[in-house]
């Protein structure tokens, strides 16, 4: 999906209206000097626009393109505070999605597929930073942290102790947050290597030691894309990087936004992984690994069950 939700606002009419394509459905907020009750409000649907009638008259919304407003399916629902329930109306919307092939998920670990074309580009000045790379593989990394477990799985020495799971030639690699792909003779025309040390000086342990951490940045706005596992592999962070199907010398959007573009990434990210396990922790790092925002959640209560935590 192209947006996991879509705000349309129209204050002076005393409306909000959010649609969620990914669930199909919506919500629609009314003030109460608008309408006095759910009765006088009426919403239908027209062609590619929703209609919201009441005492005070009637607005037009005009919706995204593939989304329509399924008939009949406008229902009252609670306010989520008392303090509202005097002032506004809520209603829960069904809605229609035509799923197109024109479709794309924010999340780069949804689009990926083996043998296609893709361009990695700089997100900050849309730098191409990798051209043509088709993959044979494309393959999900275990979950962060996987192999502080190996022992409660695993009836012998941990056979990975002393190797890392790196990508052939030909592969890319899924991990929570970043993508690894192998090394090759372009990299030198599009990216720098700095090498940085974390964990000293801002450390308030000093038994933690330091450790180097090979950076990877645009050679055009020296902005850090990612780091260099080893010689040969590069970790690509999809917060500083887009990667989009070939299509001949066209570039993406340079004026994407910075904020909307990481949010979106995050959000896409978090949806992914709260869909398909049971529960996760989610947490925000500085190069040294302190954490500053730490999400948990878990499948049991997904609406109500969830902890945001800030350090």
């Amino acid at each position: 999906m192209a947006c996991l939700e879509m705000p349309l606002q129209a204050h002076g009419f005393g409306f909000f209206v959010e649609l969620r394509k990914r669930l199909q459905s919506g919500l629609l907020i009314v003030r109460k000097d608008v309408a006095g009750s759910p009765a006088e409000v009426v919403v239908t649907g027209g062609d590619s626009s929703l209609h919201i009638r009441t005492p005070r008259g009637e607005l037009s919304l005009k919706l995204p393109a593939g989304v329509s407003f399924t008939q009949g399916c406008c229902t009252p629902t609670p306010t989520p505070t008392e303090e509202l329930s005097g002032e506004e109306l809520h209603f829960r919307l069904r809605i229609t999605v035509n799923h197109t092939d024109e479709d794309t998920s924010d999340g780069v670990m949804e689009r990926l597929q083996a043998k296609k074309s893709y361009c990695c580009y700089c997100q900050g000045c849309t730098t191409r930073l990798l051209e043509d790379r088709v993959f044979k593989r494309v393959l999900p990394l275990p979950n962060g942290n996987w192999n502080a477990i190996v022992d409660d799985w695993c009836c012998h020495p941990d056979p990975f102790a002393s190797r890392k799971l790196l990508p052939q030639a030909e592969d890319c690699l899924l991990g929570d947050t970043f993508l690894l792909l192998a090394r090759d003779s372009s990299c030198k025309q599009t990216l720098c290597e700095e090498v940085r040390l974390v964990g000293t000086e801002d450390s308030q342990d000093p038994k933690k030691p330091c450790r180097r951490l090979n950076l990877i940045s645009c050679k055009s706005c020296s902005s850090v894309v990612g780091e260099a596992v080893t010689p040969e592999t590069l970790k690509l962070y999809i917060t500083q990087v887009l990667v989009e199907p070939t299509v001949g010398d066209r570039k993406p959007e340079a004026s994407r936004n910075r904020w909307l573009f990481v949010e979106r990434t995050v959000a896409a990210r978090l949806l992914q992984l709260s869909n398909t396990l049971i529960t996760f922790h989610f947490s925000v790092q500085t190069p040294d690994g302190k954490a500053f925002l730490l999400v948990r959640t878990s499948q049991r209560n997904q609406k109500n069950n969830k902890e945001r935590t800030a350090f």
